[in-house]
């Protein structure tokens, strides 16, 4: 049995054979209830030559090279989003010092230190990276779905939702015993911001990838 995408590129192709326009096929299949965007991609997948049948377009497959550059992405996203989270406790830490915690120790201060490095090398490569993806995604959006890309996007979404289940918890566990403190409040908001921050922009992400 044809799964729904092999059967739209099925008819798109027979409607071309058939020499039915772009525009026909378009029209019927708008009105059958598929959505624009995987109408379009259908289309797309032939090119619009003069020649007696459908000419397929070579379709984007798995390399290494793909492979590469999102794990090289995702990387970045989830090692920086740690040491970001790092950084704020560590600054939070220094800022509200626990009765008695000093505010002051030698290895926090190392670990304030890498953890901002960390962060200043793996942001700058994970915004080239996404906007370089983000370029050819625009140029082809049947890129959205590389096997690797949703893999790695719905493993950032599980992440994401562990982080924020177990901040809540936290949270609740912290209230429930009344030792509630401004630093702890602190700690939890920049583990929700970071994790709600990725959550989203991923969700949203995929969501466009469904269109195809």
């Amino acid at each position: 049995m044809k799964s729904a995408g092999s059967a739209l590129e099925h008819f798109v192709a027979v409607s071309l054979d058939r020499g039915h326009s772009r525009a026909e096929i378009e029209a019927a299949l708008t009105a059958a209830g598929w959505p624009m965007a995987q109408i379009r991609s259908s289309l797309a997948a032939y090119a619009d030559l003069p020649f007696p049948v459908p000419v397929p377009k070579p379709k984007p497959s798995l390399s290494s090279r793909e492979a590469f550059l999102y794990l090289v992405l995702f990387s970045t996203l989830y090692f920086g989003a740690l040491n970001l989270g790092s950084t704020l406790f560590s600054l939070i830490n220094w800022s509200l010092p626990a009765p008695l915690d000093p505010a002051y120790y030698p290895w926090r201060w190392d670990e304030l230190r890498w953890s901002t490095s960390v962060v200043i090398v793996t942001l700058p490569v994970f915004l080239l990276l996404s906007r370089y993806v983000a370029i050819q995604v625009a140029r082809n959006p049947s890129l959205r779905l590389s096997p690797v890309r949703r893999w790695l996007t719905y493993l950032t979404l599980f992440l994401a939702s562990v982080a924020l289940l177990g901040d809540v918890t936290t949270l609740v566990y912290e209230v429930l015993g009344g030792d509630l403190t401004i630093r702890f409040v602190l700690k939890t908001l920049v583990v929700a911001v970071i994790a709600s921050m990725a959550f989203s922009h991923y969700l949203q992400d995929l969501r466009r990838g469904e269109d195809l």
